[in-house]
């Protein structure tokens, strides 16, 4: 399976936040959309960067409450692993369980074109199994 597929039944939406926001919107975010990471960008459709609800903690435990009042950018990740829509999902599961990342933007044509997270991919890899298993099942019963 690709990428792509779970896009296409997850859709493409990506919440953003600019990097001079400060890590309180970050977390307003985070809870309005009921999400653990948001991409950081300064237009919608490029990437500075990615931050995630364990980035936020991490960084007050580091720094105190005094991080509320900072800009996103200063506990972003910078080094943003990404993938095209074309990748193949059991490469992409590999790669976040080595680099123990929970989500990653996929970019086509140089632009944020979707987020899929662990547990889409995990997702997918059910459903891939739950289809085997019919199809197995269905075999053994003819």
């Amino acid at each position: 399976m690709l990428i792509g597929t779970i896009l296409q039944g997850k859709g493409t939406d990506v919440t953003t936040v600019h990097p001079e926001a400060t890590v309180t919107e970050l977390l307003e975010l985070l809870a309005e959309h009921n999400i653990g990471a948001v991409v950081v960008s300064e237009d919608g459709s490029s990437i500075a960067g990615i931050v995630s609800e364990r980035d936020v903690v991490r960084r007050l435990n580091d720094r105190g409450a005094d991080v509320l009042t900072a800009p996103v950018s200063s506990i972003m990740t910078t080094d943003v692993r990404t993938c095209p829509p074309t990748a193949n999902v059991d490469d992409l599961r590999q790669t976040m369980t080595t680099h123990r990342i929970r989500h990653v933007p996929v970019v086509a044509d140089g632009r944020l074109a979707g987020i899929v997270s662990i547990g889409d991919v995990v997702k997918s890899a059910i459903e891939s199994l739950e289809t085997e298993k019919a199809y197995l099942v269905d075999y053994l019963h003819r």
